[in-house]
């Protein structure tokens, strides 16, 4: 029975959460076995999600062979620790998840799609949107999936409210804003440290990813950040960034603090013609999402967390897509807007001057911007 709608000053009206296909999906049949390239900490979130899904991992490799072992050991016992070449030519694996860092990750996507071999690449994708675009032209050449990584799609709040947006609840948006409070203090004596925009880059491309979703084909406009030190940070790169996104008709904001030493908290608001959404917490794994529409509010008991089960979204994804033949939603041609988007913000913080998306190419040339420009 639909609530009658809420007049000026009444009290608000509680109705069901509309039920929203948010949680991760898996194929019909049997699952391909996957290959794990790259072993690093992050891989054990992978590997959890892997193997609480019911996925294969039939081997893994890493240049620390005794760190492939060990991930090995603990999730997948039976797996087979080879070496890159050695992986790639297995008949029976036809999908490969690449976790290595940016840098070093184009050459082995790019034997891995050669090798005929699906392929889900970590994020960030690329350091340049050229090398992206070459991958994805590689991979639809080879009749293969190329995938990336951007697991917070499948984190259970964002995916509860993307569903809401696809399905028109919240009607044409007006805004979008997101905060996040938190201590990276611990990355400290890490190679994430050397990473000068970690946190408009490497970090924050999740919320770009996430926006670029939120407003399907509407493009921005513009985009104007910045970025600075803490002074009571002990890591290197700067910690504090703001970014403002202007679209047509509406706007997005980003905030980041990454030295809140104490309460983290971490909030996404959205709002559209006919509703809005507000998902808050102390972090990301634990976010209350509220919906108020015409009709009342809601609050869907949503399920999971975001580390493993985003992890479980972008592998159930790919191996759905390889299953019905039609692409992943986080196809490499699709991330190139995300990509766009974070590029644009690098280059902003660089000159303190707006920047139209696409009109930076890449991260060295985001980087090597100037005020002059």
């Amino acid at each position: 029975m639909t609530a009658e709608k809420q007049t000026p000053g009444s009290a608000p009206t509680i109705v069901a959460a509309p039920r929203l296909a948010y949680q991760p999906k898996n194929p019909t049949g049997k699952c391909p076995q996957i290959g794990l390239i790259g072993c690093g900490n992050i891989t054990q979130w992978h590997l959890k999600a892997y193997r609480a899904a019911g996925f294969h991992v039939a081997a893994l490799c890493d240049i620390d062979r005794s760190q492939a072992e060990q991930r090995r050991n603990e999730f997948f016992p039976t797996a087979k620790v080879l070496d890159f070449a050695e992986l790639l030519s297995q008949d029976n694996i036809s999908v490969v998840d690449i976790a290595t860092h940016t840098a070093t990750r184009p050459p082995l996507v790019e034997a891995a799609l050669r090798s005929g071999k699906h392929v889900l690449s970590q994020k960030p994708f690329v350091e340049d949107l050229a090398e992206g675009k070459r991958l994805a032209s590689l991979a639809e050449e080879a009749g293969r999936f190329l995938a990336v990584n951007q697991n917070g799609r499948w984190a259970p709040h964002w995916s509860y409210l993307h569903e809401a947006v696809k399905t028109g609840l919240l009607g044409e948006l007006s805004a979008i804003h997101c905060e996040v409070h938190w201590n990276h203090d611990c990355l400290s004596g890490t190679e994430f440290e050397k990473m000068h925009h970690l946190i408009l880059y490497d970090f924050a491309i999740h919320w770009f990813d996430i926006l670029c979703c939120l407003m399907g084909e509407r493009e921005p406009l513009r985009v104007y950040a910045s970025l600075t030190r803490s002074r009571n940070q002990t890591v290197s790169p700067p910690l504090l960034a703001q970014v403002t996104v202007e679209y047509e008709g509406a706007q997005a904001s980003l905030v980041f603090d990454g030295n809140t030493s104490t309460g983290p908290w971490e909030t996404t608001f959205v709002a559209g013609q006919q509703g809005t959404i507000r998902c808050q917490g102390h972090d990301l794994q634990s976010q209350e999402l509220v919906m108020t529409t015409e009709e009342g509010i809601s609050q869907p008991a949503l399920t999971g967390t975001w580390f493993p089960d985003g992890f479980h979204g972008t592998m159930g994804e790919l191996l759905c897509a390889i299953e019905t033949g039609q692409p992943p939603t986080h196809s490499a041609r699709n991330n190139l807007k995300s990509l766009a988007l974070c590029f644009a913000a690098v280059a902003s913080a660089e000159t303190g001057k707006p920047v139209i998306p696409g009109s930076v190419e890449s991260l060295k040339e985001a980087t090597t911007q100037t005020l002059s420009q």
